[in-house]
Parts: C-alpha cells; sequence; structure tokens
C-alpha cells in the first residue's frame, strides 16, 4: 500500500474518531429528547379488549405520537387526570365526565364508540335469571336466592352502572347490605371474571372484555339487551389551563384522529 502525504497519524485518527463520535452522540441527543407522546388514562376495558393493541399503532404511524397508557378504573382514570398526570382521559362513566369537565379539570366530552353491559353467570344459573328482559328484576332474584355476586368495587365505570342498577333500578341499597353472597374484587374486568368463574357467581361485564376473556368454562351471557346496558365511551382533553403540564396539541391530535372518518373506521 502506498502511503500519502494526506494519510493522518495513528494518534490523529483516534482524535478524528473521537470528534466524529461526539458529533454522532450531539446529533441523536436531540431526536431522542424530541419523541412526541402523550399518556391516556383509560378504563381497563380498552386495553384488555385488544382495542387499543389494535389502534395505537394506527395512530403513531399517521402521527409519529407515542400513545403510553395508564389502564385502569375509569375512577382512577380521572383522578389521574385531576392531578395532571393524564393529558387525555378515554372512560366511561358519563356522568362522572361531566362532573369533571364542571370542575374544569376537562375541556370537553367526545363521544367515540360504545357496546353494551351483559349480565353473566354459571350455566347452574342458582336464580334462575337466564334469558330475562329486565336487569333490575334479575338483580333481585340474585338478591332473593343470596347467590354469589362478584362486584368489581373500584369505582370503575362498570363499577359505577352496577351501583346505579342496584340503587336506582333495582331498588336496593347494595352498600349497605351485609351479606357473604355479594363480594368486592376491587379489580380489573378479567380479574373480576376469573373471581366470578372461581366461585361460580353472577357478574357485569363489558361485551368487549367479555368477548376476549379466554377462561371463561361455564361462564355464560345471562341477561343482554336492556337498554339500560348502553356502554358509551367516550374521550376528553385534560384541561392545560390548569393542569399546564398537558400535552394540549398533541392531546387534540388525538381525539381529533380517534373522531375523524379515519378513527372511527379503525
Amino acid at each position: 500500500m502506498t502511503v500519502g502525504s494526506d494519510m493522518l497519524s495513528p494518534r490523529k485518527q483516534i482524535l478524528a474518531l473521537i470528534a466524529v463520535f461526539c458529533g454522532a452522540v450531539f446529533l441523536a441527543g436531540p431526536t431522542l429528547t424530541q419523541e412526541k407522546s402523550i399518556v391516556v388514562a383509560s378504563t381497563t376495558s380498552t386495553k384488555d379488549s385488544g382495542l387499543f393493541e389494535h389502534l395505537l399503532p394506527l395512530f403513531t404511524r399517521k402521527t409519529g405520537i407515542a400513545v403510553n397508557v395508564r389502564a385502569v378504573g375509569t375512577g382512577q382514570a380521572l383522578d389521574m387526570a385531576r392531578r395532571g398526570d393524564a393529558d387525555v382521559v378515554f372512560v366511561h362513566a358519563k356522568s362522572a365526565e361531566e362532573a369533571f369537565i364542571a370542575e374544569g379539570n376537562g375541556v370537553k366530552r367526545y363521544p367515540v364508540m360504545y357496546n353494551d353491559f351483559v349480565l353473566i353467570g354459571p350455566e347452574s344459573d342458582p336464580a334462575g335469571i337466564k334469558g330475562m328482559k329486565d336487569v333490575a328484576k334479575a338483580l333481585m332474584a340474585i338478591k332473593d336466592k343470596t347467590a354469589t355476586f362478584i362486584s368489581r368495587g373500584d369505582h370503575s365505570g362498570t363499577h359505577l352502572l352496577e351501583l346505579m342498577l342496584w340503587n336506582r333500578d333495582a331498588g336496593v341499597n347494595i352498600q349497605a347490605l351485609d351479606g357473604p353472597w355479594y363480594k368486592s374484587a376491587q379489580r380489573g374486568m378479567k380479574a373480576t371474571l376469573h373471581m366470578a368463574r372461581a366461585t361460580d357467581g353472577y357478574v357485569l361485564s363489558d361485551r368487549g372484555t367479555w368477548i376476549s376473556f379466554k377462561d371463561k368454562r361455564d361462564l355464560q351471557v345471562m341477561i343482554e339487551g336492556d337498554k339500560r346496558l348502553l356502554n358509551q365511551y367516550a374521550v376528553i382533553l385534560v384541561n392545560s389551563d390548569k393542569h399546564p403540564k398537558v400535552q394540549k396539541e398533541l392531546g387534540r391530535t388525538f381525539i381529533d384522529w380517534l373522531t375523524s372518518p379515519e378513527g372511527q373506521n379503525a
């Protein structure tokens, strides 16, 4: 090999490599810190049903915005947003959502989708409710037979609806009853379904999580179709005036996409 006059000495080669490496780090640094991302506080059913697994990659490919989901009960999701720890909430308890906005924590409620709730029970059906059309009468039958009922008990949207069905529609102050047949799981939907299966109990579930639940065994849909079991989901942008850390523009992009024809088709 011919050594030309412009060949660098070994020491200069090392210095040049260090300079190139430092330059690469300098260029890469801002790219890493500038990743666009939002935090979405959501109910467990949007995760457990597989919805986010389908939707979020489509949104990220479209916008370059990563979505970090905190899947908890609706009550916990709204509380997280009240602390300013989320940019968007994606939940399903309309009265609680409206209260959240009235407090000044949220900007506006955007309905996104709906499914329904179903009352699940064991094949043996000790309360004899299978096929009934009135969910309140079915709950009364469960109570009268003291058949096991598993409540989520976690202030989620599902739990809030269940309490409304007991207290308002069935006329039973369920929180005041002291009976071993009514059990509070204080867990997410899938864990509550597992508990119902293990105890031959009845349970209220959103249909999406029920469909995706793999270990049904002898659990079956007992009650469906009552209009009171409609389950509507909505998204709310957290108010950046009250919570300055909120990624307002990125959160708005997420909501705009969800409510657009493309997002709705997805």
